[in-house]
């Protein structure tokens, strides 16, 4: 029954292989055939459709698709708390059946095109995964409202058929939207998906003026169809790999060798060590878990007080978003039409910048903090730095390949992500010895999980993002911003505390995908770079990890050091002024930013 259930996870984690192997293939057999693979980019492309509608309930079986919180449900009320629970889980059951019954209309007009994908396949018969995934996270999440087994079934069931039937009956008509508005919201505050509430606002306000409901899965298709989104799961992928190997220790005796064992080499070394540890594996939670049992006991021998170790892990290991092969700096890549490669370089002297405000207006250099002092630890030592460098050549050299390959025009963004992936599988499996079969698989069924629940967030995102571009929201918005703020100086004040607060209740792949395309016109009007505004809104976004409710930081540290949110929340108060002060500076000195990728070419 075990292996029954977890079919979602066999074919995520095979779907993530081939999108892997493919790229590899095409590289090796251009240059002996002059082609590759036939239509291997679409291949792989629909290979990422896959993976986002199993990976998604490889998240849901996980617990581990994004919300806000957990809404009521942790009331001591035991009354209040299933109430919360069953409207939550039922509600995106009933939308998972909306959306279930959009997607099918959709794929109903591509059987009517009747166009092939390759070798035979029919394009409708991957696009079919969406209707299909969508009903199983219906029956899965409805299913969750009860806690006996035949009654959890048949909830899941009528919950999610009852959505699906709504949907189809009311396809062409209009709705009011304020009734559905009210409910989604609730749903919201009861704890219900953020997927399914984006979700749900596209369907609401597409029925509010009548128009087909299949735009919000098309909109979804053409995201995870996206030619550069597969790179999104192979770094993150060989991000993983790293943190689950002996990396990160061999990476930290490095650090911490080049700038010594005192207050001040310690948190320089753990501030960059966690920052290059987030920019590989997408998720700055994942790093915490990687590094906070390695990283603390050392703060902790430098001199730090535990509270101030956690707060330094706990920030620091947000700033990695603008380093390359950051997730999201691809994310914003893709959706403001920007070079990856760019970007990659944009991101880099600013990300140094936010270290470096974190580390000094954070005050984690502050000696004196406990009972030890710089003179009695251990100093810089190029020894000892030559001996770490090489036991941990193999990382070092992975942004090489990964930087590399790309800048050069060698690979594009999935062939380089490809290599990456590859790269980090076979050093560590190898070269370390590290990386056994049912390791890699526990690799690849994370990564699916992590990327499933991002990938469904975007395609909603960009429903609801769609709808408002239609609608001519951005047009609205640079005339109203241009009124009510005619100095470009007042609207970058404007626009860092705007993303600041939109951060902190946004998750940050969401938040790229809605607000982007809405800012980016504004931004443009007063003269901003894109690759600058870019950087900026980023930046800023570096906030929202370490914000409740969306703040995932504060939660992960929080089950990681066994301490209360509340005390890990105002523990990260300092650095939360820092990394503002750090975004305020890259917001008036344009040339951090789009300096390096001018100086390049």
């Amino acid at each position: 029954m075990r292996r029954l259930l977890s079919f979602d996870e066999a074919i995520a984690s095979a779907a993530l292989a081939l999108m892997t192997l493919i790229p590899l293939v095409e590289i090796a057999l251009r240059p002996l055939h002059g082609k590759g693979i036939d239509n291997a980019p679409l291949l792989v492309q629909h290979l990422g459709l896959a993976l986002a509608m199993f990976g998604a309930l490889v998240a849901e079986r996980g617990g581990h698709l994004t919300s806000l919180g957990n809404g009521f449900s942790t009331s001591r009320n035991p009354v209040v708390r299933t109430a919360s629970t069953v409207f939550a889980k039922g509600s995106a059951a009933v939308l998972c059946g909306m959306l279930g019954s959009a997607s099918w209309n959709f794929v109903a007009s591509e059987l009517e095109a009747g166009r092939e994908l390759a070798y035979g396949i029919p394009v409708w018969g991957v696009q079919a995964l969406m209707p299909a995934g969508f009903v199983l996270l219906g029956l899965k999440l409805g299913s969750r409202c009860s806690d006996y087994r035949i009654a959890s079934l048949l909830l899941g069931i009528a919950l999610t058929a009852g959505g699906f039937a709504f949907a189809r009956h009311f396809d062409d008509a209009t709705l009011p939207l304020a009734p559905l508005a009210l409910w989604l919201v609730l749903a919201l505050l009861a704890g219900a998906p953020i997927f399914t509430i984006l979700g749900g606002l596209a369907l609401a306000l597409f029925w509010s003026e009548g128009q087909p409901l299949a735009s919000v899965p098309l909109s979804h298709y053409q995201i995870t169809v996206n030619p550069s989104l597969p790179a999104l799961p192979l770094f993150t992928l060989a991000g993983l790999v790293f943190a689950r190997s002996g990396a990160a220790g061999r990476l930290g005796t490095l650090f911490t060798a080049c700038f010594g064992g005192g207050v001040t080499g310690t948190a320089i070394a753990a501030a960059l060590l966690c920052s290059f540890f987030t920019a590989f594996t997408g998720g700055s939670g994942v790093t915490i878990l990687a590094l906070g049992g390695l990283l603390l006991p050392l703060l902790r021998d430098a001199g730090f007080p535990e509270r101030k170790g956690i707060s330094l892990v706990t920030s620091a290991s947000a700033l990695g978003v603008l380093l390359a092969p950051s997730v999201p700096l691809i994310m914003y890549a893709i959706i403001a039409r920007v070079p990856i490669n760019t970007m990659f370089l944009a991101g880099i002297v600013p990300a140094l910048v936010m270290v470096a405000f974190l580390l000094l207006i954070g005050g984690y250099l502050r000696r004196g903090n406990g009972s030890s002092t710089d003179t009695a630890q251990p100093r810089p030592d190029a020894r000892a730095a030559l001996t770490a460098a090489w036991a941990a050549r193999w990382e070092i050299l992975a942004p090489l390949v990964a930087i590399g390959s790309l800048v050069s025009g060698m690979a594009t963004p999935t062939e380089s992500a490809a290599l990456t992936a590859a790269y980090a599988i076979l050093t560590q499996a190898i070269a370390h010895r590290e990386l056994d079969w049912a390791r890699l698989r526990r690799c690849l069924a994370d990564c699916a999980q992590v990327i499933g629940g991002v990938m469904l967030i975007l395609g909603m995102a960009l429903g609801l993002t769609n709808y408002l571009v239609d609608a001519g929201i951005p047009d609205a918005a640079v005339e109203w911003v241009q009124q009510a703020l005619p100095n470009k100086f007042a609207f970058l004040v404007a626009l860092n505390v705007f993303l600041f607060l939109a951060g902190a209740l946004m998750e940050i792949y969401a938040a790229i995908v809605v607000l982007v395309p809405l800012l980016l016109p504004v931004a443009i009007s007063y003269g901003i770079d894109p690759v600058h505004f870019g950087v900026i809104f980023l930046a800023v976004m570096e906030m929202g990890f370490l914000c409740p409710p969306a703040g995932m930081n504060i939660f992960f540290a929080s089950a990681m050091f066994a301490k209360p949110i509340r005390e890990v929340a105002v523990s990260v108060l300092p650095a939360l002024l820092a990394i503002f002060l750090g975004a305020l500076a890259i917001s008036w000195l344009p040339w951090l930013a789009t300096g390096l990728p001018g100086w390049l070419g």
